[in-house]
């Protein structure tokens, strides 16, 4: 990456900084908007307003910015979609890359609005009317500070879908929980293949080994890019 590229870069981030505090405040206490540098994914946020996720500058980005991370510069927006923070609250969101002159993702300006009330009274108006629909089951998206919560959090819930302890699972499961983890952003981390090794029980060594077999695998299937 060149100076000049890094320049431009830092000045796209200079430009938009204030816009943050004006989305914010246009939109009052229930609008969070934070302005992410992926340059630096275990401390992202580089400006923030409004707290509905808790972000501070400095903190890290969420899973969904480790998507849009895993995804490069094939990466495209994410507009209006509906998540649950692991502590209940329920969050329309908005993610927006951010491109320097070549094309290349290096950020993202991320737009939270929580809309927990707004579902609660939509609930009531639906019960008094007689619709008793129920409610879609939300994702649950962690948002933290914290860079290990997050690659833990999408451990967690990647693990959960498999059955068995590791010491259970084939080799082809091995392999596609590390293709999985890869997927969704996780190794792009700096140190997130030892979590994963530790959280495993297994060696540092064995844990790239079955990340390179995963990445090998998806390079070779139909969608992969041999």
């Amino acid at each position: 990456m060149s100076s000049g590229t890094n320049a431009e870069r830092d000045a796209i981030l200079a430009a938009l900084t204030p816009v943050v505090e004006g989305i914010a405040a246009t939109f009052g206490p229930v609008c969070e908007v934070v302005l992410h540098d992926y340059r630096n994914p275990e401390q992202s946020v580089v400006a923030v307003a409004g707290s509905v996720t808790g972000r501070t500058v400095g903190g890290a980005m969420s899973e969904i910015g480790m998507r849009v991370l895993a995804r490069g510069d094939e990466a495209a927006d994410e507009l209006n979609y509906v998540t649950r923070t692991r502590d209940g609250g329920q969050v329309k969101s908005s993610t927006m890359v951010l491109r320097d002159s070549t094309g290349a993702v290096f950020g993202a300006l991320c737009v939270n609005v929580d809309v927990s009330a707004v579902t609660q009274v939509h609930g009531l108006l639906g019960a008094l009317a007689g619709l008793g629909a129920a409610p879609a089951e939300l994702p649950t998206t962690t948002f933290g500070n914290d860079i290990d919560s997050v690659v833990d959090a999408l451990f967690d819930a990647h693990r959960s879908r498999q059955r068995g302890s590791w010491a259970e699972l084939g080799r082809e499961e091995r392999v596609e929980l590390f293709g999985g983890l890869d997927t969704r952003g996780v190794f792009a981390v700096r140190g997130a293949v030892e979590q994963v090794a530790a959280r495993l029980g297994i060696s540092r060594a064995s844990a790239y080994n079955y990340l390179s077999r995963a990445r090998a695998a998806h390079d070779t299937s139909p969608g992969g890019t041999a």
